[in-house]
């Protein structure tokens, strides 16, 4: 991070997983598409789950310290399976530790966005678990999402990565579409809905940045 700081004028995003994901991870040995491993020890061993959860947040929390401390400007912590859950689940077994994550980096006076994928019926526990920037997947419409996160709040997103592989009119189309639903309201950053895909053209990415960059600057003027 120090080097890139030297190297680069861009802002530079910290990031980790969050204690659910990294439990999945460990518990699952990799992806998986049911988290059974997971969901089995989580209502099974209480006790258990809840050591797990606290020994990871203990681990993220100084990782994400040190990443400000080394010149980081802002903070992503992605919880990419926490989607696998339902609301009860996320409130009971997930959202007292993330809560304890978020109130760890107060004070670092970078802004803190906490994203998660297929999350559209949890946004609501998530804005209230923490996190300055609820990050939205493409499977909610932004605005829908905003109302949800409550408009208290941050958003980005919220782009489906695939639509890249896609001619330019339907790149525009849905680009433009994301900051039609946004209205101008301030607090949103447009992001995709998730990671680039590896098969995306380069040349997609930069038309897209100026694309928003442009479309942007016409609504402020």
């Amino acid at each position: 991070i120090r080097l890139l700081r030297k190297e680069l004028d861009v802002p530079l995003i910290g990031f980790a997983g969050a204690p659910f994901t990294l439990a999945s991870y460990l518990i699952e040995g990799g992806p998986s598409r049911t988290h059974e491993r997971t969901k089995a020890l989580m209502h099974g061993d209480h006790a258990t789950w809840n050591m797990l959860m606290r020994a990871l947040v203990a681990i993220v929390l100084p990782h994400l310290r040190a990443q400000v401390a080394a010149g980081a400007q802002a903070l992503q912590v992605f919880d990419s399976w926490v989607g696998a859950l339902d609301r009860d689940d996320y409130r009971g077994c997930v959202q007292p530790h993330m809560s304890e994550l978020f109130a760890g980096l107060a004070g670092l006076e970078v802004p803190v966005i906490h994203f998660g994928v297929g999350t559209g019926e949890l946004l609501g526990e998530m804005a209230a678990s923490g996190g300055d920037v609820l990050g939205i997947d493409w499977r909610v419409p932004i605005d829908e999402g905003w109302d949800r996160v409550g408009h208290d709040r941050a958003v980005q997103g919220n782009l489906d990565p695939a639509v890249l592989g896609a001619s330019w009119e339907v790149v525009e189309r849905k680009t433009l579409d994301v900051i039609r639903r946004v209205g101008g309201r301030d607090g949103h950053v447009f992001n995709l809905g998730h990671g680039v895909l590896p098969d995306t053209p380069p040349d997609s990415l930069a038309r897209l940045v100026d694309l928003v960059h442009a479309e942007t600057e016409r609504k402020t003027t």
